[in-house]
C-alpha cells in the first residue's frame, strides 16, 4: 500500500516515525507493508531529521495526491484550502483519504463524503476529534445498533487547562492563559482554543456521527471562556461545583431534533468529568441500550493524534486490500438542528443588588413571568457588597435571556454580574 503524507509538522513528523518504527507490525496487522511514496511540505529542500529518503519529499501537495501509483492519501496540514482541493481531488481520483482536519470535516464535509462514496473510496478521520482517544468508530461502529441519547465532553486541552489552573490556584483568567502558553499548551494566537471554534468543529463531527443527520460549524452554538472569572470560579467552588468548558450534543425529548452546542458550565465536583484536569480530554456518551459510557485521555499532540492517524491507515489499507469499504457517512436520520433559544438547561445567575426589603421579591417576579422557575438562592454580603446567587430549574435559553433584560431593568437590581450554565445532573 502506497501511501502519500500532506504535510510534515508535529503530527505529520510523529506519522512518519510510526511507520518506519512499526513498518513490520503494521505490514502483519495490514497484509501488505505500508509504503511511504511521497510526503508534501512548503519546503522541500530543508533537512529533517526523519527515516525517509529525502527525495520522497515534495512540493506539489496536489500532484502527489493524485498521483496513479498512489493508493492512500493522509492529511494532517490542518485548514480549510488547499486541503479541501487535495482532498477531493484525491477522492475523485479514486485514493481512500484518511484526515486529522476538524475544521475542513465541520465545514465541507458533506462534500468530502459525497465524493467518497460517489469513487468507492474511504474517508476516516479518527484523529479529527480528541486525538488519541477511540471515540469516533465507536460512535460510528461500535453503537450503530443502539441510540444515541446525549453526548458530553471536554474536547480541548487548551480550555481544561486553563480552568484547571483557574480552580486549583485562584489565578485569573489571563494570568492561566500566560502560563498556558509559556507551556505550549495554548498557541500564539489562542483564540480557536479559548473562543470555542476548536471545540465547535469537533461537536459538529460527534453530532453527525452521534444522531446520523448532517451538522456543520454553523449549526453549533458556540461561547468562549475569556469571560470566565476568578470570583466565577469562586462562586462554583462554594456551590461545590467547577467550571468546564463542554461540548453538548443531544437528542431533544420535546420534539424531533438536535441541539448542538459549546460553552462553560458549571458541574458538580462529584461528576467524573470534574476530575478531567489540565490538558487531558474526557467524553462521556449516553444510550439507549448500552447506557453510559465514557472515553478519556490525551486528546492532542503528535503522538497521540499520529497512533489515531495510523489506528484509520491501518484500516483504510485493510479494506483497499479486500476491495471493499468500510461505513461511509450515514446522514438517513436528517434530524433539524434545533436553535440554541430552544435548548433546555438550567442556570447560576449572580446578581448585585441593592441592600435593602424586597429585592428578592421584585427578582422572583421577574423570574415568574417569564415562567422560569427558581431551584434555590443564595443572599450574600451587605451594603455594597449585597448579592443574590440564583440556580434555576431547567427553562429554555429563550426565557431566561428575557429574564435577564428584565432583571437589568430592576431598580433594585446594580448589575447582573454572571450568567452560567449548570451541567452534569444525572446522565
Amino acid at each position: 500500500m502506497r501511501i502519500a503524507l500532506l504535510g510534515c509538522g508535529v503530527v505529520g513528523s510523529d506519522v512518519v516515525r510510526l511507520l518506519h518504527t512499526h513498518a513490520e507490525d503494521l505490514a502483519a496487522r495490514v497484509g501488505a507493508p505500508l509504503e511511504l511514496a511521497g510526503v508534501a511540505v512548503r519546503r522541500p529542500s530543508i533537512a529533517r531529521d526523519l527515516p525517509v529518503d529525502p527525495a520522497v519529499f515534495t512540493g506539489d501537495a496536489a500532484a502527489l495526491a493524485t498521483r496513479d501509483d498512489i493508493d492512500i492519501v493522509v492529511e494532517v496540514v490542518g485548514g480549510i484550502e488547499p486541503a479541501r482541493g487535495w482532498l477531493l481531488a484525491a477522492l475523485r481520483a479514486g485514493k481512500s483519504v484518511v484526515t486529522a482536519n476538524k475544521a475542513l470535516l465541520a465545514t465541507h464535509g458533506a462534500a468530502l463524503y459525497d465524493a467518497a462514496a460517489a469513487h468507492g473510496v474511504d474517508l476516516y478521520y479518527e484523529a479529527a476529534v480528541a486525538g488519541a482517544i477511540p471515540l469516533l468508530r465507536p460512535l460510528r461502529e461500535s453503537l450503530a445498533g443502539d441510540r444515541v441519547r446525549r453526548v458530553l465532553g471536554i474536547v480541548n486541552g487548551t480550555t481544561n487547562y486553563i480552568l484547571t489552573r483557574m480552580d486549583e490556584t485562584g489565578a485569573g483568567f489571563a494570568e492561566a492563559l500566560e502560563e498556558a502558553t509559556a507551556l505550549g499548551y495554548a498557541e500564539a494566537d489562542p483564540s480557536a482554543d479559548i473562543d470555542g471554534f476548536d471545540a465547535a468543529a469537533k461537536a459538529a463531527i460527534i453530532a453527525q456521527l452521534a444522531f446520523h443527520t448532517r451538522v456543520t460549524l454553523d449549526d453549533v452554538h458556540r461561547e468562549g471562556i475569556g469571560d470566565i472569572t476568578a470570583a466565577d470560579i469562586a462562586s462554583a467552588r462554594a456551590m461545590g461545583c467547577t467550571v468546564k468548558a463542554l461540548a453538548i450534543a443531544e437528542r431533544s425529548v420535546e420534539a424531533p431534533g438536535v441541539s448542538v452546542r459549546v460553552h462553560p458550565a458549571m458541574i458538580p465536583r462529584a461528576h467524573p468529568l470534574a476530575a478531567v484536569r489540565d490538558a487531558f480530554n474526557a467524553v462521556f456518551v449516553e444510550a439507549e441500550a448500552a447506557g453510559q459510557l465514557m472515553f478519556y485521555g490525551r486528546g492532542a499532540g503528535g503522538s497521540p493524534t499520529a497512533s489515531a492517524v495510523l489506528g484509520d491507515l491501518v484500516a483504510v489499507a485493510r479494506n483497499r486490500l479486500a476491495g471493499r469499504r468500510g461505513p461511509g457517512e450515514s446522514a438517513y436520520a436528517a434530524l433539524p438542528v434545533l436553535p440554541m433559544g430552544a435548548t433546555v438547561t438550567r442556570y447560576h445567575i449572580n446578581l448585585d443588588v441593592t441592600d435593602k426589603t424586597g429585592v428578592l421579591a421584585s427578582v422572583a417576579a421577574a423570574f415568574a413571568r417569564q415562567d422560569v422557575s427558581i431551584q434555590s438562592v443564595r443572599q450574600d454580603g451587605h451594603g455594597d457588597d449585597a448579592s443574590l446567587v440564583l440556580i434555576t430549574h431547567a427553562a429554555t435559553d429563550a426565557a431566561l435571556a428575557a429574564t435577564v433584560e428584565e432583571l437589568r431593568e430592576l431598580d433594585v437590581v446594580r448589575a447582573v454580574a454572571s450568567v452560567m450554565r449548570v451541567e452534569g445532573g444525572e446522565l
